[in-house]
């Protein structure tokens, strides 16, 4: 997607988060350094409980990308975009961008929080070398599963990235992070 195609993206979902008021309170769209790390911290937070064995998981891993809130909006023409921050043994060393289109039929808006794991340090070392990194192009990320008290899909833990999806209600089921866009942003 060209910088005109993302525009576009990210002037529609500006409409429909103002549109549906999905703005208010999130350090994503605030966009400060301080908001994104606090958004983080209770996005990592939430995802321990529900995650059965996720706080160790991110003790094992070489990083951790936490996008607290990605916005997805749509009117035929879809895109989302959200902003997160990436830690290294406990600490943020960087701030990314996400930002992904669609097209087909699609109305209304919806937000979900995504945890990215790194759990080679090969994996991590190509994400932070690349100026701009496709899922499913420069590398696959594995959506996990959980099922019921937290019990993950043990059959993923051995590849190199593992991504969790989470809604408002939990974590989501049958989705993908295909297509995805990650950027390196200053903050």
């Amino acid at each position: 997607m060209g910088r005109v195609g993302l525009k576009n993206v990210v002037g529609v979902l500006t409409l429909w988060a103002l549109c549906f008021g999905l703005t208010a309170g999130t350090a994503a769209w605030a966009g400060s350094a301080a908001g994104i790390d606090a958004d983080a911290d209770v996005t990592l937070e939430r995802f321990y409980r529900e995650v059965g064995s996720g706080k160790q998981l991110v003790k094992d891993a070489k990083g951790v990308l936490i996008f607290p809130s990605v916005l997805k909006a749509g009117i035929g023409l879809g895109g989302e975009y959200g902003e997160g921050a990436l830690r290294v043994k406990g600490k943020t060393v960087d701030y990314y961008s996400t930002a992904a289109a669609s097209i087909g039929f699609q109305l209304g808006a919806q937000k979900k929080s995504i945890v990215v794991i790194f759990m080679q340090q090969e994996a991590l070392n190509k994400f932070r070398s690349s100026s701009g990194w496709k899922a499913g192009v420069d590398a696959s990320i594995a959506v996990v599963t959980v099922g019921a008290g937290g019990a993950m899909d043990t059959s993923k833990l051995k590849e190199p990235i593992l991504g969790f999806i989470l809604d408002q209600k939990g974590l989501m089921y049958n989705l993908t992070l295909e297509g995805a866009k990650f950027t390196k942003i200053r903050k």
